[in-house]
């Protein structure tokens, strides 16, 4: 029995599969295979509103191959905290990273009970670098620094690179990103970076943006959209790296085939910053 089979009761007893989970979606928007009706149902209806909800989904990957790329071989980061990971697909953190410094160290985080059976089962570290994977909810940082396994793979007194991508939109209220995000970065030293993603609607032609609001009011989505001033806040007091808070797809693409897609068909904002 592999561990993927082995996880499988497990899963049977803690998956709630009449309820779409924002991982499970992503992977469905991704071409993936673990997802159930409901999950599939939910991204309908989000794409028969906003159809390039798929081409968001896949650029949201891009950028998190690029900034992870730019940690490990301009910035020299060799440990990272990758909250909200979803489930595994090609080109994760840890193989990016560790294809250029096999010695990286790698924590992921979400709080999908089937994101961690297949991580765990899928996931393999280089020898000389190690993962772990936690469960756990981004709205309890304190969890999340204070676990075990976390403490047992980085060193918090040595710098670190944060991954937020495509998670803090699923924090709904204005400004009610901003202290989770600081409580994570005053656990990390000088010298750490912080590399996040959030859906907004600045982009979005009026009528798209006024059908959007309707779904959010009444629940249809749970992408909480943030405008360039409150996700650019979440960054006040850093390093922000060239070419700063821009649409993911245009964040250091020059070595991506083209054509590109338009930024209104994405509508994700992404940045990559240094804790001085």
């Amino acid at each position: 029995m592999d561990r993927l089979e082995a996880g499988a009761d497990e899963l049977r007893d803690r998956v709630d599969t009449t309820v779409a989970h924002p991982a499970r979606r992503y992977n469905y928007w991704l071409g993936g295979k673990d997802n159930f009706a409901a999950d599939r149902e939910s991204a309908d209806r989000i794409a028969a509103a906003w159809p390039s909800a798929p081409i968001a989904a896949r650029e949201n990957r891009r950028f998190l191959r690029r900034a992870t790329t730019f940690l490990a071989s301009e910035a020299g980061i060799r440990q990272f905290l990758d909250i909200g990971t979803g489930l595994p697909t090609a080109s994760n953190t840890h193989e990016i990273a560790q294809a250029i410094a096999p010695e990286t160290r790698v924590v992921y985080v979400d709080n999908d009970p089937m994101v961690m059976v297949h991580a765990r089962a899928l996931l393999t570290s280089a020898p000389e670098g190690r993962t772990a994977y936690i469960e756990s909810d981004l709205r309890e940082p304190e969890k999340i620094l204070t676990h075990p396994d976390l403490l047992a793979t980085l060193d918090l007194s040595r710098p670190v690179g944060l991954m937020l991508v495509a998670v803090l939109h699923f924090i709904p209220g204005h400004g009610a990103a901003a202290p989770v995000v600081a409580r994570l970065l005053d656990a990390l030293p000088s010298g750490s970076y912080l590399v996040a993603s959030n859906a907004t609607k600045d982009f979005l032609p009026e009528p798209v943006a006024a059908v959007y609001d309707r779904m959010l009011a009444t629940g249809q989505t749970d992408i909480w959209p943030r405008d360039r001033t409150e996700f650019g806040a979440l960054f006040q007091g850093l390093d922000v790296v060239e070419p700063g808070v821009v649409a993911v797809n245009e964040w250091r693409t020059e070595a991506e085939e083209g054509p590109r897609p338009a930024s209104a068909d994405v509508s994700v904002y992404g940045a990559v910053a240094r804790l001085p």
